[in-house]
């Protein structure tokens, strides 16, 4: 009979990283690999940032928005995004959703709010965990910690192609200021800064496919 590892050992692969350096694409392919579950933290912020926009709170409103987290109702099913048992798979990935995120997120109380929801998704057989402080404040005690990056060139080509794909429009000039901007208010926010883990394993995605980053990451894995 194969043995059962114990909740507190249940593996979990963290890929955190910038905004489009390919991560939750990663992440995904990783997962569905390995046959674990899987953490979009991102789709989180982006939900709670969707509805701070229904419910007219103000992105710098720190605890309105932590008493909203706490009232969501978000469900994962089937690779798609729920709020209140509607499907906003879609539109969360706004540009402008994603940049209210952004912004929500560096609040401590929001990601205080968050914590217990996202170590809730740590079950067998295992769990890959996408995001910005996956690897440094969420589960440190990680099996594998990966902390994806790319050039801010490479990511906005990333995201022009992603956004025009899923029907947005999109221009280059206005990405790049995005998401220079995005990883500035990341890096430098308080609370759980964008950096890698201490024991984090770093993968440069500029010149890599995603075939090629999963093959790297499901080879450290089992090295571990």
């Amino acid at each position: 009979m194969k043995h059962i590892r114990p909740f507190h050992q249940t593996p979990v692969i963290t890929i955190d990283g910038p905004t489009a350096s390919g991560k939750g694409t990663v992440a995904a392919v990783v997962a569905a690999t390995l046959g674990f579950h899987l953490l979009d933290s991102g789709a989180l912020y982006r939900l709670t940032a969707l509805a701070s926009a229904r419910y007219n709170i103000e992105p710098d409103d720190g605890d309105a928005l932590a008493e909203l987290v706490a009232d969501l109702h978000i469900t994962f099913r089937e690779g798609l995004a729920q709020l209140d048992g509607v499907d906003v798979s879609t539109e969360i990935r706004a540009e402008e959703i994603g940049n209210r995120a952004s912004a929500i997120a560096v609040h401590a109380q929001v990601r205080t709010a968050l914590i217990a929801r996202q170590r809730a998704f740590r079950k067998p057989p295992g769990l890959v965990a996408d995001g910005r402080d996956m690897g440094t404040v969420i589960f440190p005690d990680a099996t594998l910690k990966v902390f994806l990056t790319a050039s801010v060139e490479a990511r906005a080509a990333r995201r022009h192609k992603q956004l025009i794909q899923k029907g947005f429009s999109a221009n280059m000039e206005d990405l790049l200021r995005d998401l220079r901007e995005r990883d500035a208010r990341d890096s430098n926010r308080v609370a759980a800064p964008l950096k890698p883990a201490a024991d984090a394993k770093t993968l440069d995605t500029s010149g890599l496919s995603v075939d090629q980053a999963v093959d790297q990451i499901i080879g450290w894995f089992h090295l571990v």
